[in-house]
């Protein structure tokens, strides 16, 4: 769980310039596919964090 902190942690002071355009949820998205061939927990956490994202914002 500390590492899905820790991902979003460093996510989100580089997002402030993207956020508007993608958004917070397609941005953790991308992160996840870029993570699924290394580190498929991970990329799951970014999923979850994703959908979480979603779910708060609607």
């Amino acid at each position: 769980m500390y590492s899905l902190f820790a991902q979003i942690a460093r996510f989100l002071p580089s997002a402030a310039g993207v956020a508007p355009i993608n958004g917070v949820a397609h941005n953790l998205m991308e992160r996840a596919e870029a993570r699924a061939g290394r580190n498929p927990q991970q990329a799951q956490e970014l999923r979850t964090a994703a959908y979480a994202y979603l779910s708060v914002v609607r």
